[in-house]
């Protein structure tokens, strides 16, 4: 079975067929469905969501588009929120400098704190990183110790920044764009890194697979990320799924029942 590592099971495309949707999924393959919360609203609904289904785990954080208005309250939320039992993470917050929705320096110091906060409750962090490779890794370098540990979501590195990662502890998450025909990087770390780093995700509903063009993305879609990846390194697509859902249950702690 599948898990689909990061998903926003709560976004206003699922508003009309939400529950079907995700009661639908383990027709498909997959297991679990990790629900990442970008905002304490978003993380509020994730939590919900978790609560409601058992193939649903929530992770909350704040997203760094989102850190403009963040203060210390905001924090003070996160940590009460990630107290709910399905909580098995912190964020997604990271850097985005392809919008500027928030302040550079403004992103860097939220993340930094999110940071802290995973490694002071030691939870895993959800690291969001688009057009900020090296700020990213630095920031992530400057906080490590034995309690840092997560993964990098929909992995926008090269090769070589990804080894450094896995030489941290931290794995390495693939989501639909390995499927793109353009994604020639993207299909070099998947091909590469070793397997016991590798998450798969979809970020529904968000960058949909190239095998169903501009659809709304779906948790069932994880299917075509872990095919394209076993295509890549040789090996069977139930390899793929085995290993990729070990290694998150393995990071957040997620016993099978």
């Amino acid at each position: 079975m599948l898990i689909d590592s990061h998903a926003h099971m709560y976004d206003q495309r699922y508003d009309k067929d939400r529950d079907k949707v995700i009661k639908d999924f383990k027709n498909d393959g997959v297991e679990l469905v990790i629900v990442s919360g970008s905002s304490v609203l978003s993380a509020i609904k994730a939590i919900a969501l978790a609560n409601k289904y058992s193939s649903v785990y929530a992770t909350v954080g704040i997203h760094p588009c989102d850190t403009a208005d963040m203060n210390n309250e905001t924090l003070h939320t996160i940590r009460e929120l990630s107290k709910n039992k399905k909580v098995v993470g912190i964020g997604e917050c990271g850097l985005d400098y392809h919008y500027d929705y928030s302040p550079k320096d403004v992103q860097k110091k939220w993340f930094i704190e999110q940071l802290r906060l995973a490694k002071e409750l030691k939870l895993p962090v959800v690291v969001h990183d688009r057009e900020a490779n090296i700020d990213t890794y630095e920031a992530l370098k400057s906080e490590y110790n034995s309690d840092l540990r997560g993964v990098l979501h929909c992995y926008s590195g090269d090769l070589e920044l990804a080894k450094k990662y896995i030489e941290m502890g931290f794995y390495i998450s693939i989501a639909g764009p390995v499927t793109y025909r353009s994604a020639h990087k993207l299909k070099e770390v998947a091909k590469h890194i070793p397997l016991e780093y590798l998450f798969i995700e979809t970020d529904a509903p968000c960058l949909p697979p190239s095998q169903i063009g501009k659809r709304r993305n779906e948790p069932a879609f994880v299917r075509y990320v872990a095919a394209e990846i076993a295509a890549l390194r040789g090996i069977t697509y139930e390899k793929v799924a085995l290993t990729t859902a070990a290694n998150v249950k393995r990071l957040y702690n997620i016993i099978s029942k």
